[in-house]
Formats: structure tokens, C-alpha cells, sequence
């Protein structure tokens, strides 16, 4: 297994190439690309191929194929104990949606969390779509594929909150700023084994006209984020 993954698209590309912490495999590319992006490709120039558009075509995955194609390494991240306790991060319990998920490390960059945990059942982190969807995000944004049980091994003092219909008002709730916000899978929430061993349940009142059963996962993860650091 080679471990790879890619990313398209100029603007994503350069932050990819500029970036200190991940390991690129190889960079491809049409020539006015290539030539218009010169001095950031000075030093990595051995791993640059120049390709015609046909052929980016056939290995690119977006409908319209950008002028790049960079395949990177998957990164690895070890456990900052310290961080975590003193920190918010996600635990994403069997997420799904690709969408969700790029949309989640957005989240979770624009609020500064250094971690978003997952379940090994959880989307793949760096499949395209996933990538896309965080524009960029993934890059600052320590990602870990972990099982809940064997995080809190780790930080077994660290509060737990777990998003559930019948949780206690957040916005009313008395919570500490450091802890584990628990994002459960589209339609069937946080599991039940998780949901057991939270500290704090917590849930996103309804407005007093409000019809929807539900909220998308990256939307609720958004608002109890701002609730909980706030």
C-alpha cells in the first residue's frame, strides 16, 4: 500500500507545495503551470512531470481538470497529551458523508482545535472529496484515526461531550472550554457505547417555530463548537 493521496487544483496545490509537513511524492502538471510557478517549485524540480491536458484528464478526478496534480504522502500524527487535556477537539463517531467531513475540519480550523479524532468506521480522511471539501484545512488540522475507547485511555480525566437529542441545552449548559466534542454519523448519531461514556450530553434547542427533525452533522458541529469555546 503506497499510502498516498492527491490533490487538485492550483490554488490547494501551491498551499500543498509550500507547506513544511508533508512529504510529496510527485507534482503534475501543464507547462504554463509549471512556468508560472517557478521559484516554489525550485527545489523539488525532480519530482516535476509536465503533462499535456489529455493525459490530466484521465487521471484527475474533478469533472473540469485543473492545470496541477499533486500526490502527497499521508501524514502521521503522534498524541500531545497536553494539548488534548488543555484543548477542545472532535471525536467524529462513524461519519460518512465525505462532505461533512471536509466541512468539519474547516470548522475545526476556523475555531483553532488542534485535533480531529475518528473512528476507524469514520470516511477516509484523505479521500478527494474529503480533501476538496476542507480547503486546506487538513493541513492544520492534526487528524487521527482512533477508537474512542483507546483515546481516553489516554485522557481519561477529560470531559466528554456528547451531541444527543436528549442532551441538556448547550447554551444553557455549564461547561469547561477543554474537553472532547463527540459528532455522531448522519442518521444514527453518536452510538450508543460512546453516548454511555460521555460526561456531558448535550443538544441544540429547537427554535420555538422550528419543523426540522434534524441538523446536518458539520452544522451542528459548527454551532456547539462556538457554544462550548464561547
Amino acid at each position: 500500500m503506497y499510502n498516498n493521496f492527491v490533490v487538485e487544483g492550483e490554488k490547494m496545490a501551491t498551499e500543498i507545495i509550500q507547506h513544511q509537513g508533508l512529504i510529496l511524492e510527485g507534482i503534475f502538471a501543464l507547462t504554463p503551470w509549471i512556468k508560472a510557478n517557478h521559484s516554489i517549485l525550485r527545489n523539488i524540480d525532480t519530482i516535476v512531470q509536465e503533462i499535456s491536458q489529455k493525459d490530466l484528464a484521465r487521471i484527475s478526478s474533478l469533472k473540469t481538470p485543473n492545470q496541477v496534480f499533486v500526490v502527497c504522502k499521508v501524514p502521521t500524527y503522534e498524541l500531545d497529551l497536553a494539548t488534548i487535556n488543555s484543548s477542545l477537539t472532535l471525536f467524529l463517531d462513524n461519519l460518512q458523508n465525505p462532505g461533512n467531513m471536509g466541512s468539519i475540519l474547516r470548522i475545526a480550523d476556523w475555531f483553532g482545535l488542534p485535533y480531529v479524532f475518528c473512528s476507524k468506521n469514520t470516511v477516509e480522511v484523505f479521500n478527494p472529496k474529503v480533501i476538496q471539501a476542507s480547503m486546506g484545512a487538513f493541513l492544520r488540522v492534526k487528524i487521527i484515526s482512533i477508537e474512542f475507547s483507546e483515546l481516553m485511555g489516554n485522557v481519561p480525566d477529560l470531559p466528554t461531550f456528547a451531541a444527543v437529542l436528549q442532551g441538556e441545552d448547550v447554551f444553557k449548559a455549564d461547561l469547561p472550554k477543554n474537553g472532547v466534542l463527540i459528532i455522531g454519523n448522519e442518521g444514527a448519531g453518536v452510538s450508543e457505547d460512546i453516548t454511555a461514556q460521555a460526561t456531558h450530553l448535550i443538544r441544540i434547542p429547537k427554535g420555538k417555530q422550528g419543523r426540522a427533525e434534524s441538523l446536518n452533522a458539520a452544522v451542528a458541529a459548527g454551532i456547539l463548537c462556538a457554544a462550548i469555546i464561547n
